[in-house]
């Protein structure tokens, strides 16, 4: 791609569909993927208070639950990616990546999830290291910031929530911090590689404020880290093939 501003409706709509795809891996996955949900449907329709519900029905209760969680944690993860690149001068715009997406899609039908929906494209020739290095962590943080907001919202309002919005502040808490530990995993093109470049201090200062967080959330199991761990070296291998 030539390095030029890349056109808002281009990058709107390749957010739009990243997100899309997202939502439906995450709410899949979350089902179990599609042969879970179909062994299993009144199980977990059930647990989630529809008791009798069809699996589609299921899906629908579930989506708007993603939709929030991964829409706040995504989008704004990667738009102050942009905002930050932009502040020092390079020229960023989301592109989405189709094979990725496919791999999204697919990994979550079966019920885990590989999500590689695409990334911030930066184009400059003068980032310094320490530049690179906060363009990157501009991203987790937004991670933290949203995980902060609604963990104030689960300490003031827990008692008032009823069971559907508190699924729906769990979900965002679990999916805001999950995204901030994969990014910052210390493997190429992830966000963590080009902190620790940058700054050791901020790098592990970063990772042990996201462990703290796991483990006052109770969120993350070790299985899961060992996934996003395997998910991250597959990445910096397909990375350049993805776009």
């Amino acid at each position: 791609m030539r390095r030029e501003n890349l056109p808002k409706l281009f990058e709107i709509k390749n957010l739009a569909l990243a997100d899309t795809v997202l939502v439906i891996a995450f709410t899949l996955t979350f089902m179990g993927g599609i042969v879970g949900l179909m062994s299993n449907s009144a199980g977990l329709s059930a647990a989630l208070g529809i008791k009798g519900a069809p699996a589609y029905l299921v899906f629908v209760y579930l989506l708007p639950i993603s939709f929030v969680g991964v829409t706040l944690s995504f989008i704004f993860h990667e738009l102050m990616h942009k905002f930050a690149a932009q502040h020092y001068g390079a020229i960023a715009g989301f592109r989405a990546s189709y094979n990725g997406l496919l791999i999204t899609l697919i990994t979550g039908m079966f019920g885990f999830l590989v999500g590689i929906p695409g990334a911030t494209m930066i184009y400059t020739n003068n980032f310094s290291k320490k530049e690179n290095g906060i363009v990157s962590l501009a991203g987790p943080l937004t991670n933290f910031t949203v995980f902060g907001i609604f963990l104030a919202i689960e300490l003031a309002f827990g008692n008032l929530l009823g069971p559907y919005l508190s699924m729906m502040v769990s979900f965002t808490l679990f999916i805001s911090i999950l995204l901030a530990f994969f990014n910052m995993l210390p493997v190429f093109p992830l966000d963590g590689s080009k902190v620790l470049a940058w700054n050791k201090p901020v790098y592990f200062g970063t990772m042990a404020v996201i462990f703290a967080l796991m483990m006052l959330t109770s969120m993350i199991p070790l299985a899961s880290i060992l996934l996003m761990i395997i998910m991250a070296i597959f990445l910096s291998f397909v990375y350049k093939g993805m776009f």
